[in-house]
């Protein structure tokens, strides 16, 4: 098959682990015999430098026209100054709106032999295996108006959460679909004594349940269901939120996982998928080869799996990723005090070289 992409390193450390992630998928390509056809541009704070724009159009472009993006990471402190449509989180958010991708998401599974990485007791976090399914096309990062005005020292900002029917109704769909394929539960998050557009999202979510009768709803506040996932994160399966909840409860997940490097995304549902690790463009490590490039491997996982059907590349990726952890392998962020660490590069090896390996076992196997 050949598996077109368009790459988007971004800024921060996002050229580093986006370099891994391709690394691995090269690997991936070479053993089950496809091939990979990669388009590398320019997005966020990078594009702006280079061209005053932190989407340009042949960027855009690119994206449309390949099979899938694969995206690292955008913005940083140096551009918190400037005007918010020239901010490289801006051109994120129109890439997202251009791409159509209005479901986002974001797997939060505790690996085992990580178990003693998280800030919680081993025996809280055991088994933690969450689908947040987070609407991203809608919500307070898109309502308007969204306006400052007054004057210096009385100024008034607005910004407005707006939600319709058939925007909850189709993230809801892909949230109960998902959850027949795990453990059949969905946990519909949402602020309804509070926001009438909880109330709507409330009411819909209902209607919609009503289609997967084998799919156990259950409601939950936003409030009470943050406290639930670091007191008992392994109840939940899939996890159904709006855009601003769901942003803010899943950079909670990465912690409680150990890091927010070992999350990946996908963002499906428009013409074309993009897929992202979680995390942010950390300028504060960028170029030291200290950043944590398994949440942008494992989007290449999910870019595999949602873009390509191709479930068997997939699972190698994350049982290569698993090889790796339980052999004691760590960067710098999953690792104790004074243990030995792997560089960005030195870890997407690690995985590359076990995605050999086990699709070589295979092989052999198959074989006798």
């Amino acid at each position: 098959m050949l598996l077109k992409l368009t790459v988007l390193p971004g800024d921060g450390i996002g050229p580093e682990v986006t370099d891994e992630a391709i690394r691995v998928l090269e690997s991936i390509a070479d053993v089950f015999h496809h091939q990979l056809s990669v388009s590398r541009k320019d997005v966020g704070g990078a594009a702006f430098l280079s061209s005053k724009d932190p989407l340009p159009s042949d960027t855009l472009q690119a994206c449309l026209s390949s099979d899938a993006v694969l995206l690292g990471a955008v913005g940083g402190p140096s551009f918190d100054s400037f005007p918010s449509h020239l901010r490289p989180e801006s051109g994120l958010l129109r890439l997202r709106r251009e791409l159509g991708s209005f479901a986002n998401l974001r797997p939060a599974v505790c690996f085992p032999t990580l178990e003693d990485c998280s800030p919680l007791r081993p025996e809280t976090v055991r088994g933690m295996d969450v689908m947040i399914v987070r609407e991203l096309l809608g919500g307070i990062y898109f309502g308007e108006p969204r306006i400052t005005e007054g004057p210096a020292g009385n100024r008034t900002a607005t910004d407005t959460m707006r939600y319709s029917e058939p925007e909850i109704e189709r993230i809801a769909h892909v949230g109960f679909q998902l959850a027949r394929t795990r453990r059949g539960k969905v946990t519909s998050v949402d602020k309804a004594n509070v926001l009438d557009c909880s109330r709507l999202w409330r009411d819909v979510v209902n209607h919609v349940a009503d289609q997967y009768p084998e799919v156990k709803l259950s409601h939950m506040y936003v409030d009470s269901s943050a406290m639930a996932l670091v007191s008992n994160p392994s109840a939940f399966d899939v996890l159904l939120t709006e855009n601003m909840f769901g942003d803010i409860l899943s950079d909670q997940a990465g912690g409680i996982v150990g890091s927010l490097g070992m999350l990946p995304s996908a963002s499906i549902g428009g013409r074309v998928a993009l897929y992202e690790p979680v995390h942010g463009s950390a300028p504060d490590i960028a170029g030291k080869g200290l950043a944590n490039p398994l949440g942008a491997i494992l989007s290449g996982a999910m870019l595999l799996r949602h873009s390509f059907q191709l479930e068997k590349e997939a699972i190698c990726i994350e049982s290569a990723v698993s090889t790796v952890l339980t052999a004691g392998y760590r960067s710098r962020d999953l690792a104790k005090p004074g243990a030995p660490t792997l560089t960005t590069s030195e870890m997407g090896r690690k995985v590359a070289d076990a995605v050999r390996a086990d699709a070589s076992r295979a092989s052999q196997l198959a074989a006798s």
